[in-house]
C-alpha cells in the first residue's frame, strides 16, 4: 500500500482540493482528481526524504478541533476589542514564546496556527529554532498567553508529531 499510495495525506486533500476546484462532484472529476491523487506524490516523493511521522487519527483531529473552535471564539474577541475599545487602550505586546517542538514541520504548524487565530500572529521563529516571536493584539499579562500557547497549542502539536 505505501509503493500506491507514499503520501496518503497529501493523496487524500489533492482529490478534495481538485473537487472543491471544480465545484462539482461528477464521476470524471472523480476519476481525474484520483489520478492526480495517486500520481503527484508518487513523483513528488524523492523530494520528500525524511517525512515527519505524524498521528492523523486522534492526536490530529483533537488538535483541529481545538484550533477551529479558538479561531471562532477569536473571531468574536477581536471584533468586541475593535468595536467597543479604543485604541489607545489595546494592550498590544511582542511576545517571545519558548518552542520545545523538534521538528520543523511541527514548528511551522503551530507558527501558522498562531497566524490563523485572529488578534496574534507569528513573525519570526530565532536562528536556533528554540523561540517564536508573536505579536498580540490585547493581552493583559503576557506570561499567561506564553502558557496558554504552549499548553493549547504546543503540548498537543507534541502528541501529533512524536
Amino acid at each position: 500500500m505505501r509503493y500506491l499510495l507514499p503520501h496518503p495525506a497529501l493523496s487524500a486533500m489533492l482529490l478534495i482540493v481538485w473537487l472543491l476546484m471544480a465545484n462539482a462532484i461528477t464521476f470524471g472529476g472523480i476519476m481525474l482528481g484520483s489520478a492526480f491523487a495517486l500520481v503527484l506524490p508518487k513523483f513528488t516523493e524523492p523530494f520528500w526524504p525524511d517525512r515527519p511521522r505524524m498521528r492523523f487519527r486522534g492526536a490530529f483531529l483533537g488538535y483541529l478541533a481545538i484550533v477551529l473552535f479558538d479561531i471562532v471564539v477569536a473571531n468574536f474577541q477581536v471584533a468586541w476589542l475593535i468595536l467597543f475599545r479604543r485604541n489607545r487602550d489595546l494592550r498590544s505586546r511582542w511576545l517571545v514564546v519558548p518552542i520545545d517542538l523538534t521538528t520543523p514541520e511541527a514548528v511551522t504548524m503551530l507558527a501558522a496556527t498562531i497566524s490563523l487565530t485572529p488578534g496574534t500572529v507569528s513573525s519570526d521563529v530565532s536562528a536556533d529554532g528554540r523561540h517564536l516571536l508573536v505579536h498580540a493584539l490585547d493581552v493583559a499579562d503576557e506570561a499567561v498567553e506564553v502558557a496558554r500557547i504552549k499548553t493549547r497549542y504546543e503540548s498537543r502539536l507534541q502528541r501529533v508529531f512524536p
